[in-house]
């Protein structure tokens, strides 16, 4: 089995940086723009994989731009480290759903604790739904099948989470 030797949110920046150079608040915005609705990374952690990156060799560093800010592009080495890390099996889903926890422990909660919690999920996932749809569907007329097909992900994801709020328990 090939081993990359790169985590998911490394693989990701390397993936971004095939579109060619970027800084990390250009990065962080197009993880957002492109993978927000499926994949959450957080500043800290794009700051903290660069360097990790360079000193590997699968990034290089830019001349420094405006207000310090550093561009980094992806190396011969990181695209193959890319392609590896691409061929492996992508691991088990790692589900974390702050509802779901709190809905675990719905015995300590009052009713109306419970109601706000589903009410503002609801709010939520309706509104992130509309966001991958309108997505998916710019992707598509784009031509990123690919793409599209993620942000479809994201969309299927947000319709099971509202159908499961609709039939938890409320008492």
């Amino acid at each position: 089995m090939p081993d990359s030797q790169i985590n998911p949110t490394a693989a990701a920046l390397l993936g971004l940086l095939h579109e060619g150079p970027m800084t990390g608040g250009q990065l962080m915005a197009a993880a957002e723009r492109r993978l927000g609705p499926y994949w959450s990374m957080t500043r800290s952690q794009v700051y903290r994989e660069l360097p990790v990156l360079a000193e590997m060799g699968y990034v290089r560093l830019g001349k420094p731009g405006p207000r310090s800010s550093q561009p980094y592009a992806i190396t011969a080495a990181g695209k193959r480290a890319f392609s590896r890390w691409l061929a492996e099996a992508p691991g088990r889903d790692a589900l974390r759903n702050p509802v779901a926890l709190r809905v675990a422990f719905g015995d300590q909660h009052s009713g109306n604790q419970l109601q706000t919690l589903y009410t503002g999920a609801s709010e939520y996932h309706s509104e992130a739904m509309a966001m991958a749809k309108e997505q998916a569907k710019e992707a598509k007329k784009a031509g990123d099948q690919y793409g599209a097909a993620a942000l479809e992900f994201a969309v299927a994801y947000h319709k099971a989470a509202l159908s499961w709020l609709k039939v938890a328990p409320t008492a």
